[in-house]
C-alpha cells in the first residue's frame, strides 16, 4: 500500500471537480484494497476481513465492561498502543488494543498523516438513526461487536431528501430510497473507508449511511478514525 502526500488531496482554485453522478463501492479481502480510496469514482472501500478468534473472544467482554464509557483521543501511530493500553488497562483485551493500533498506523500511512482522531464507543442505541453524509474528507469505521453500519449505494439515493428536506419524515417516508432492499450493511469486523463531502471532488457524493438499530442487551462496539485537522 502506497502512501500519498496530503498535498495531493487539495484541488487548486478554478479546477472543475469530477461529476458526482457516478460513485462505486470497492471490496477486497486484503488490506491493500484500502488504497483504492484514491480512485476518483469510489466513495466506499470495504476490507472484508475476518476477526481473529482471539479478538472475537474478548470484544464482547470489552463492550460490557466499558458500558457507556466512550473514549476520544488524537494520537500518533507511534503512541497508539501505549495510549490505548492506558485507557483499556486490562491484559485480557490486548488483542483489541493491538488491532486498533494497527488500524491507526494503516490509516495514517495511507493518507500521509502524522496523527489521527480515534473514537471508541459502546452503543446501546442508534447513534445517528437517520441516513446522512459526513462533512469530513474520509472516515474509517469498524464494528467489533453488535450490528454494523448501514449504507446506501450512490445510485439508490435521492439526495434532495437528505437533511432538512426530510427532517419531519422517516427516511423511508421521505423517499430518500425506494425499498428496504436498498439498505446494505457492513459485517462485524469489516473495515470501511467512507468518503465524505470534504474529499476533493466529492461534494454531492459523500457516502450516505446511518447507525443501525441496536437490540436490547446486545451493545455495539464501534471504532472510528478521522483526520485530526
Amino acid at each position: 500500500m502506497n502512501a500519498v502526500s496530503p498535498e495531493l488531496m487539495s484541488i487548486p482554485q478554478g479546477v472543475i471537480e469530477p461529476d458526482p453522478k457516478f460513485r462505486k463501492v470497492v471490496t477486497g479481502k486484503q488490506p491493500v484494497v484500502l488504497a483504492d480510496i484514491y480512485e476518483e469514482s469510489t466513495n466506499l472501500i470495504i476490507w472484508q476481513r475476518q476477526l481473529p478468534k482471539e479478538l472475537v473472544a474478548g470484544v464482547n467482554d470489552l463492550a460490557v465492561s466499558r458500558r457507556d464509557r466512550n473514549f476520544s483521543v488524537v494520537l500518533k501511530p507511534s503512541d497508539a498502543r501505549s495510549v490505548m493500553h492506558e485507557e483499556i488497562d486490562n491484559p485480557r483485551f490486548g488483542y483489541f488494543v493491538d488491532d486498533a493500533a494497527e488500524l491507526v498506523d494503516m490509516f495514517c500511512y495511507l493518507f500521509g498523516l502524522d496523527e489521527a482522531g480515534l473514537r471508541l464507543r459502546v452503543l446501546h442505541h442508534s447513534m445517528c438513526p437517520k441516513f446522512h453524509v459526513d462533512h469530513v474528507p474520509c472516515r474509517l469505521v469498524t464494528t467489533y461487536c453488535g450490528v454494523a453500519t448501514e449504507w446506501l449505494a450512490h445510485e439508490s439515493v435521492d439526495r434532495k431528501k437528505l437533511g432538512l428536506s426530510g427532517a419531519e419524515k422517516s427516511d423511508q417516508e421521505s423517499g430518500l430510497y425506494q425499498t428496504e432492499r436498498d439498505i446494505q450493511e457492513l459485517a462485524r469486523g469489516e473495515v470501511a473507508l467512507m468518503k465524505g463531502e470534504k474529499w476533493p471532488g466529492n461534494k454531492g457524493a459523500g457516502l450516505v449511511h446511518r447507525s443501525p438499530a441496536v437490540a436490547a442487551g446486545e451493545p455495539r462496539l464501534l471504532l472510528t478514525l478521522d483526520f485530526s485537522s
